[in-house]
């Protein structure tokens, strides 16, 4: 039988050299008359961590970690003889090597709709997205009649999946009802939060399902003009979208006359240029214009008044891919799956201190302990849980107490943090949670379009006194000024940026406060990450004298004879915590300024 050769080529798995993997299969595989097989590039399989992947099929073996020197090997064990090359598969939590994704603790637990075909089909082949039922659901509406397609959509409880959680069929309803002409659909990709490649994935390896969605809601609403917002940044995401479009075009899914049909649908991609602020509706919508991108009020919504104030319906890139699977499949079946009020599945980027990093899609209502325990592996070197913070730059820190809690929208929501747009970045007992709110305000601070007060100068003043308590010139005054900047910005922002850039300080706050006040009164940073606030040391009892401390130290401070104990030169120390990272033994004490 013949074999395909599926190499992941991804962003993160073509930094790691698949290209060069796939460009050998594809040459020796050429030159061997014996090998019966075809090469397919893939869109990312989520494992980035692990890659370059290779998958082989119809026998279901994944290898992880493939350099070119092992394509000879594959080709003549697996592809000839059948046989694997166990050093090349995926060890699970007890060391046993597992044949399939199937067996795989990271992919095992997870439900894949909006993921659905990553890592299965060639982005640049729309044959391959067709062979598994793509432009189907497109064939389905062009048979129905508007209310038709607003009622699965309805049915389905689809919610936005970009952050706001806004019912889909809902907004479409409401564009579709203007007898404003012409009408637009556009798709948000500016995907701009740290730790957060969600739509950069599906853009890029499935490209299709996003512009089959489009198509869809351009049907519903009557819309024959829509725009990708892409950023700038993500330079394969645009090239395979604007192939895939013209592939379309091609096949007649998109054009003058839709498979036929005399409906007409136009896209276009639009770069980004990689504000942040963007990823707001109305300001995206005025950087499509061509105008700087900054966000209005919005007593007048986009459905009613949106690109050149004609209505518009902006969906973000997850949304959209999941709106195929519901009109093929119905909105009661994609309704049974999730919670009562948060439907289908959600797609995170599960990162930070976890063992198994990574693109993860489950039904919605899983908790946070199966997806960082279950399916990350815990945390890495099995350090105590600390926090996880979810929802990206403006998200809420959630503490260990609390793993069990649900992932929705409104869990989320009530417990100071959001869903987001589903990034996740776990923390273990070595962040600080100070420090950790200072970062996101610094980075929402830059990224503040300025337009509104509360935001640009409430994150402003935010700043500075997170960077004192850092720093040691904190009161516990200003704990209170936190909270009440912090609920100001949030009742009088203009947009979405500046009401949830809060939330990193007052969940820290609500959760960690023993920390703020550990580093104002005791001028001590518990975690031993502020450098202002801590010393380092080492413990003779415990050093080994492995002098792994002595290699990664920048300015030689840790210094010490071989299988001797070491020390380090509080003058030279700048404490950067290079030493403790390095050692194996727990050696390395951590102080704070003022203790002896």
């Amino acid at each position: 039988m013949k074999k395909n050769i599926k190499v992941c080529c991804g962003t993160g798995c073509l930094a790691n050299g698949s290209r060069l993997v796939a460009e050998e299969f594809e040459r020796l595989a050429g030159e061997d008359a014996l090998v019966e097989c075809e090469i397919r590039r893939t869109g990312c399989n989520g494992f980035c961590e692990n890659g370059p992947l290779v998958t082989i099929e119809p026998d279901h073996i994944s290898y992880y970690r493939v350099r070119v020197k092992d394509v000879p090997e594959i080709l003549e064990k697996t592809v000839k003889n059948g046989e694997t090359v166990d050093r090349l598969l995926y060890k699970d939590d007890s060391g046993k090597p597992v044949r399939s994704q199937e067996e795989n603790p990271f992919y095992a637990p997870q439900l894949k709709i909006a993921l659905r075909n990553i890592g299965k089909i060639n982005p640049a082949d729309v044959d391959d997205y067709i062979a598994t039922g793509g432009y189907e659901a497109l064939k389905k509406a062009l048979a129905m009649t508007p209310d038709e397609i607003l009622d699965e959509m309805d049915a389905s409880g689809l919610r936005g999946r970009g952050g706001a959680g806004f019912p889909t069929g809902t907004k479409w309803r409401t564009a579709a009802g203007y007898d404003v002409f012409p009408k637009y659909v556009a798709c948000n990709g500016d995907e701009g939060d740290p730790g957060a490649f969600m739509d950069r994935s599906i853009l890029e390896g499935d490209p299709h399902s996003v512009i089959e969605g489009m198509a869809v809601c351009a049907l519903a609403i009557g819309a024959e003009e829509g725009f990708l917002y892409i950023r700038d940044e993500y330079a394969l995401a645009v090239q395979n979208v604007r192939a895939a479009i013209r592939a379309a075009e091609e096949r007649g899914f998109l054009g003058d006359s839709i498979m036929g049909s005399g409906r007409k649908l136009h896209l276009s991609v639009v770069r980004g240029g990689g504000a942040f602020v963007c990823g707001e509706s109305t300001a995206l919508m005025q950087s499509v214009e061509g105008k700087v991108g900054e966000p209005r009020a919005k007593y007048i919504r986009s459905v009613q008044r949106g690109l050149w104030d004609h209505p518009t319906v902006l969906n973000n890139v997850e949304t959209l891919a999941n709106v195929p699977y519901i009109i093929v499949h119905g909105g009661a079946e994609y309704a049974g799956i999730g919670t009562e009020r948060s439907k289908g599945t959600k797609v995170f980027a599960l990162v930070g201190k976890v063992k198994r990093t990574g693109l993860v899609e489950v039904p919605m209502g899983a908790t946070l302990r199966h997806l960082i325990y279950d399916i990350g592996g815990g945390v890495q070197n099995n350090r105590p849980f600390k926090a996880v913070q979810t929802g990206g730059p403006s998200g809420g820190c959630i503490p260990a107490s609390m793993l069990d809690l649900p992932v929705d929208f409104d869990t989320l929501k009530e417990y100071g943090a959001m869903m987001g747009s589903g990034g996740m970045i776990v923390m273990d007992d070595r962040s600080c949670m100070v420090e950790v709110a200072r970062y996101y305000v610094q980075f929402l601070s830059g990224e503040s379009c300025g337009k509104c007060t509360p935001c640009r100068e409430g994150l402003k003043q935010m700043l500075a006194i997170l960077t004192d308590i850092c720093e040691g010139r904190g009161r516990m005054e200003d704990l209170d000024l936190l909270e009440s900047l912090g609920e100001t910005m949030q009742d009088s922002s203009l947009c979405a940026l500046g009401k949830s850039a809060p939330n990193p300080v007052l969940s820290t706050l609500k959760y960690f406060r023993e920390e703020y006040e550990a580093h104002i009164r005791e001028h001590r940073c518990p975690a031993g990450v502020c450098k202002e606030l801590t010393r380092f040391s080492v413990n003779p009892e415990k050093c080994a004298g492995c002098s792994a401390c002595v290699r990664v130290c920048p300015t030689g401070a840790a210094s010490g004879e071989r299988k001797q104990p070491h020390r380090i030169d509080p003058e030279k120390c700048i404490s950067c915590g290079s030493c403790r990272e390095a050692c194996r033994f727990g050696a390395i004490i951590t102080k704070g300024r003022g203790e002896a």
